[in-house]
């Protein structure tokens, strides 16, 4: 039996490119594209405007915060009421022969015979910088000394044209004297947490979140790495491993509280770990980071071409250095990108270090991974909701401390993913 023969097709008229209709179209094929076009550059525009505002007004009130103002105070020791051997200061016992000091009484004292009833502007911490300076240099001691001291937050809001009308007015008497002065204020970046805003540094807040960001890369990169490794290369393909990679997607999506309060049950709770340690709560971030390495790590070993898994087994390579040597190296780049956006994540964390007590007072730097430590996006809220006002541009100047961190860690771990990167 023979095929049917087709009907032959009408010929198709050719198109008209120079019709009206055609023209039209094109037309508005162009017309639609320039409105994509100027849709994407207003977003781009609009996006860079709120970012530039966003850096401007931080740094327009964060700047302040490294600077502060102090006051000029002459200091009379061998006069003063005071018993103290400056070479007892040279001694392992220096620290002890300081704290038998009044040094309180000693400055209130300079203060009222410098400042008179102006005194009362000095920062209460000032006697803090008195024995800073005679430790430094135990020879003051038998000299007189002018001492920069900090002014008091209300003072040194006043020099900002911020302050109340009192203060401002005692600042303009004091600087018609030359005693007030602005300098640069490098306890902010040596000291910790304190009640006075003119003392309080970000040292401790910023050595919490390194030693906590050292044990969360630590743990969750290879674990992560070696997870996404055998998933991707060993790992059977059964309902067991479909359930575990449908598991790590949802854990990527669950909400940081959520890792706060396993890291509470399970760390402080059963496994009895000191509470607020930068160890804790590098577990804590751990758990959090590491899905995200693994879908990363699992992308970026997929996305190898199997020409070089053929061709490494064909020269004679075994599995595991296949794996080893020429998978892992190509796919670093791209499992340094999850790592980089895990990682940066866990820094800004806030919610889960809450939960294991890391918003604690903490007025010396920690020592070590299981010593009380914060971090710097728990500082920044705790500083945000104190009542002084000189915290507010103290919590400014945190947020670019914490911003300069990023910013270097992303930049060390991009020119390691650029070192490692290969091209095929």
């Amino acid at each position: 039996m023979t095929a049917p023969v087709p009907s032959p097709q009408p010929d198709r008229a050719p198109t008209d490119w120079k019709g009206a209709a055609m023209q039209k179209r094109i037309a508005a094929r162009y017309s639609a594209e320039r409105r994509f076009r100027t849709l994407g550059l207003t977003a781009i525009v609009m996006s860079a405007g709120f970012l530039a505002y966003l850096l401007i007004s931080m740094l327009h009130d964060g700047l302040a915060g490294f600077t502060r103002t102090e006051i000029a105070m002459r200091i009379d020791f061998p006069t003063a009421p005071i018993v103290l051997d400056p070479a007892s200061l040279r001694s392992a016992n220096a620290d002890a022969a300081l704290a038998s000091v009044n040094w309180q009484s000693l400055t209130d004292q300079a203060a009222q015979e410098n400042l008179g009833k102006d005194s009362i502007w000095l920062a209460p911490s000032a006697w803090v910088a008195v024995r800073d300076a005679v430790k430094h240099d135990p020879s003051v001691l038998q000299k007189v000394a002018t001492l920069n001291l900090p002014a008091s937050a209300e003072l040194d809001l006043a020099a900002k044209s911020d302050g109340s009308d009192e203060a401002e007015a005692a600042y303009a008497r004091l600087d018609k004297t030359g005693l007030v002065h602005r300098a640069v204020n490098w306890s902010f970046l040596t000291a910790s947490d304190g009640t006075d805003p003119t003392q309080v540094g970000i040292w401790g807040a910023f050595k919490g979140s390194l030693l906590t960001m050292t044990v969360t890369l630590l743990l969750s990169f290879p674990i992560g790495v070696l997870a996404a490794l055998y998933l991707e290369e060993y790992a059977p393909r059964n309902r067991w491993t479909d359930m575990i990679e449908v598991s790590i997607n949802n854990l990527a999506a669950v909400p940081s509280i959520i890792f706060g309060l396993l890291g509470l049950a399970v760390f402080l709770n059963t496994l009895h770990l000191p509470r607020s340690a930068a160890l804790v709560g590098g577990l804590t971030l751990a758990l959090m980071t590491m899905p995200v390495i693994v879908i990363a790590g699992r992308n970026a070993i997929k996305a190898v071409p199997p020409s070089i898994r053929d061709a490494a087994l064909g020269i004679g390579a075994s599995p595991v250095q296949v794996v080893f040597h020429h998978v892992l190296p190509l796919a670093l780049p791209g499992i340094m990108t999850g790592t980089i956006i895990g990682m940066a994540r866990a820094l800004g964390e806030t919610a889960p270090l809450l939960m294991i007590g890391m918003r604690a007072f903490i007025a010396s730097p920690p020592g070590g991974i299981t010593d009380p430590a914060t971090v710097l996006p728990v500082q920044i809220f705790l500083w945000s909701d104190e009542v002084s006002k000189g915290f507010v541009e103290k919590t400014s100047a945190a947020i670019i401390v914490l911003l300069a961190f990023l910013l270097g860690m992303n930049s060390i771990a991009i020119y390691l993913r650029n070192k490692f990167e290969r091209r095929w």
